[in-house]
């Protein structure tokens, strides 16, 4: 019965910041790693990094899943 009581952990949606939005959209378009990191004025580096980050708060292997993650949820 106690259990009934506690909220949930988990639970809620990850948010995405405009810029991981921005990033997602770059990649959905089909253009290379690098290619979008020049668009995006970042580093391959940094992208791949912040990449890697957006995976790992979506709950997702790859960038292809975060970027159907953000479509089916009309983000891109």
């Amino acid at each position: 019965m106690e259990q009934a009581t506690l909220a949930r952990r988990g639970t809620e949606e990850p948010r995405l910041s405009e810029d991981d939005i921005r990033l997602l959209a770059q990649i959905a378009t089909g253009v290379t790693a690098d290619v979008a990191a020049r668009r995006l004025e970042l580093s391959a580096r940094t992208l791949r990094r912040r990449l890697r980050t957006i995976c790992d708060r979506l709950d997702v292997n790859t960038p292809i899943e975060a970027v159907v993650w953000a479509a089916r949820r009309q983000l891109i």
